[in-house]
């Protein structure tokens, strides 16, 4: 939100305050300043000079070399290329040492080999808006030698982040209020039109609970026209542009004071203004011309024709709107619920300044009040008659109630640094005030307020944190299982992230379509999704059962973004049934890793390799370096490749790769490939002392073998045939080669050759080749009968 200090200074006394005060006070208030900007003209250093000469410059057609008059007792020489002046005309003259917008600085210097001492400059050089090509002609009369900053107004624009829970700070005022608390500076009344108010004979409200309090007034015979010099300022102030006046002014009662309001050209509406939710299907044209297509969720503001004149709280619509011709308006401001504006803003992806304010909730009590500012402004800026009496539907609804403050509560968690008179004091200036009963009322635009705890944090926000006394009363804690499941998931991390593997952070909730990507440890039934309720979009409409469908949907997008190698992780909660639906609600973490791409740079100096299931297999490896990692296969719905991931003999996780239409669907063009682990049994694998193992002292030696295999034999067979036969000597193996021949010339089409390595070594002696022979013998025996390979 953007604040105007002239604007809040219209409100309270802020003489005395620098920018630096009054940013610490609203960040050690709880209101974030985003960025501070500085409208005008800042340096004391460009001031008000005379031109008094001008000559051509001798190394340049198009510089003049001037002579000014800046107040210094002499002329000062400087070179200016500008053509619009005149000798005698009064410029803005930047001496050296001059800060201009942008962080520019001005020096001395030479220009064609004359020297130049300053700049003389244009109005869009010193921070004013753009004026006429060339130099700033200033008036005659201006003072030689003055700062030019003091003809002209300045201005510091705050860009404040409001919390959710503070939509009273959305608004000048509010914030003005904020300010008065905490500098205990007394708070200048508004000046609004008394109105007198009568239940409402041309408006009716066909949906209460989305609209509790509608109120209406005519004015009649005004003009459309600009807006006075000032209002255009107001709204320039803060980034918005003048539209005309009656627009303007409902402009600046939203930003004075929290509370949006609509102006109808009365001449276009037919009957009775009618508050009522939309029909299936209804369509809405919107003033940013966008055409919308309506739900009965939706709140419609209406006539007796039927037509939509403005979605309420959202936006106004382009047939009712005010124009040039406009004579007579009817003037809106109303309170509406802001789940239903939430929820209509989000559908129709419309948000505007009103839908934002009404969203968060807006004072029921100040609808009136901004009603009265609005028509008073209205008469003096475009004339015309107001009707005596506002039109009131519906009543505002009471959203506070008395809070009582726990006095025993507030010493406790204030330390005692606060006395109860000095807190009762912060409570009113707050709006508070004390009842008989000893609690407090609260005021209406500060819904927020509902607990002890509330006023609590109010009292400190208020008082400073700073003096709150800082204590030590903390014990030793023993090491926790959480604190373990920590201390593993940083390890995780932290090797994870040395191996070029980058962490996301997804959301929990996906949508039915991403279901289908979900790699979750036990195969899903149905029945074992978890849906919400009620959703707040079709994209989080499911609890996620797996972590990978969101690892994919950041994939794809870091695709889109031209990312040609893609390493994610994410650890955090699934959710899923069990059993159909019959085991509710369950929740476990896990550990997702998905890759695709190259596996290094390109360069002309290497080829262009795409990452595999090894590599992802390494990585797992790397995580559990003492631990063997095996994929054993097996199918998994709605992916091409599936195994499960074993720890020497325990399940830890399912791998799989996308199914190729899955990836052309995604814009992959490398395959995708993805893990899920279960983080409970990884971190039990990284618990206890890590050993080393030492070096071995006597050689090993190493046997070849080729086998002729079925097509369909996996590889993981044959590892499990070498590690149940636990040979003592055999100390490792690999696959080296694979061979196949589909036109069956060389083998068998439904056949294939495959070559291992065996690495023996004993640990405390040199193996002789009897020995070798003989356990190598074992094995291939093994593999003969438990496997039924042939060697070639």
């Amino acid at each position: 939100m953007n604040v105007s200090l002239n604007w809040l200074s219209s409100h309270l006394d802020l003489s005395g305050k620098s920018i630096k005060e009054i940013d610490d006070l609203f960040t050690f208030a709880g209101v974030e300043v985003e960025g501070i900007v500085s409208k005008g003209i800042a340096s004391d250093k460009i001031v008000v000079a005379q031109i008094m000469e001008a000559v051509q410059h001798p190394n340049a057609d198009k510089l003049k070399v001037t002579q000014v008059d800046a107040g210094e007792g002499q002329l000062r020489q400087i070179v200016c290329g500008a053509r619009n002046y005149k000798v005698g005309d009064k410029v803005p003259c930047c001496l050296p040492g001059a800060e201009l917008p942008g962080g520019f600085t001005i020096g001395e210097t030479k220009m064609r080999g004359v020297e130049s001492k300053g700049m003389l400059a244009a109005a869009v050089e010193i921070g004013l808006p753009p004026g006429e090509d060339g130099l700033l002609i200033l008036p005659e009369d201006s003072p030689i030698g003055v700062p030019v900053k003091q003809l002209f107004d300045s201005d510091t624009l705050l860009e404040l982040e409001v919390t959710p829970n503070r939509p009273d700070l959305l608004s000048h005022y509010g914030m003005a209020r904020e300010l008065a608390t905490l500098l205990k500076t007394p708070l200048k009344s508004l000046e609004t039109r008394s109105a007198d108010v009568s239940s409402a004979s041309s408006v009716r409200i066909d949906s209460p609970a989305a609209c509790p309090l509608y109120t209406a007034v005519r004015i009649s015979g005004v003009t459309i026209q600009e807006s006075p010099a000032w209002l255009k300022q107001r709204l320039e102030s803060i980034g918005l542009r003048p539209i005309n006046n009656i627009v303007d002014v409902t402009n600046f009662v939203l930003h004075e004071l929290g509370q949006p309001l609509h102006a109808f050209d009365a001449a276009k509406l037919t009957g009775s203004i009618i508050v009522r939710n939309a029909n299936d299907g209804e369509t809405f044209l919107a003033l940013d011309e966008s055409k919308h297509i309506l739900t009965p969720d939706d709140l419609l503001i209406s006539d007796e024709s039927g037509a939509a004149l403005a979605l309420a709280g959202v936006m106004g619509g382009q047939e009712s709107g005010v124009t040039e011709s406009t004579t007579d308006i009817l003037l809106e401001s109303a309170y509406f619920t802001p789940q239903g504006i939430r929820r209509t803003s989000r559908r129709t992806a419309l948000s505007s300044d009103s839908s934002y304010r009404f969203e968060r909730g807006v004072d029921p009590q100040g609808v009136l009040t901004a009603s009265a500012l609005a028509v008073k402004l209205i008469l003096e800026t475009a004339g015309g008659t107001a009707e005596p009496v506002t039109q009131v539907a519906g009543e505002a609804p009471v959203l506070t109630q008395p809070v009582a403050l726990d006095e025993t509560k507030l010493n406790q968690l204030m330390g005692s640094s606060i006395s109860l008179t000095d807190a009762g004091e912060i409570l009113t200036r707050l709006g508070l005030s004390k009842l008989a009963d000893g609690t407090w009322n609260v005021p209406s635009f500060r819904a927020d307020l509902q607990r002890h705890i509330d006023l609590v944090e109010e009292i400190a926000r208020v008082h400073g944190l700073d003096n709150v006394p800082s204590r030590l009363q903390s014990s030793f804690v023993p090491a926790s299982p959480v604190d373990a499941a920590y201390d593993a998931d940083m390890i995780l991390r932290r090797r994870l992230a040395a191996l070029g593997v980058f962490e996301c952070q997804t959301i929990k909730l996906i949508s039915d379509a991403q279901v289908s990507d979900s790699l979750t440890l036990r195969p899903m039934q149905d029945g074992d999704v978890i849906r919400v309720k009620l959703p707040l979009s079709e994209d989080h409409a499911v609890m996620r059962p797996s972590i990978v469908p969101g690892l994919v949907a950041s994939a794809a997008r870091n695709v889109r973004q031209q990312q040609k190698s893609l390493r994610f992780f994410e650890m955090g909660r699934v959710f899923r049934n069990s059993g159909g639906g019959k085991a509710k609600d369950q929740e476990s973490e896990t550990l997702a890793i998905l890759i695709s791409g190259g596996t290094a740079p390109t360069g002309w100096n290497q080829a262009d390799r795409q990452a595999d299931l090894y590599d992802l297999k390494g990585l797992i490896n790397a995580l559990v370096p003492n631990k063997t990692i095996r994929f054993s296969p097996r199918d998994r719905d709605g992916f091409a490749l599936g195994c499960d991931i074993k720890a020497d003999d325990q399940n830890i996780g399912i791998f799989a790769r996308l199914k190729p239409a899955r990836e052309r669907e995604l814009d992959f063009t490398s395959p995708v490939y993805v893990a899920e682990l279960d983080l409970a049994k990884l971190r039990k694998l990284l618990t206890g002392i890590e050993h080393v193992e030492d070096l071995p002292q006597f050689p090993g030696s190493s046997r070849d073998a080729a086998m002729e295999v079925a097509t369909t034999l996996p590889n993981a067979e044959i590892e499990n045939v070498l590690l149940k036969l636990a040979e003592p000597l055999l100390v490792s193996f690999e696959c080296f080669d694979v061979f196949n021949d589909p036109t069956g010339q060389k083998l068998p089409a439904d056949r294939k050759s495959v070559a291992y390595r065996f690495q023996y070594r004993a640990t405390d002696r040199t193996l002789k080749a009897e020995e070798v022979d003989a356990a190598h013998a074992k094995v291939l025996d093994a593999l003969a009968s438990k496997a039924g390979v042939k060697f070639r």
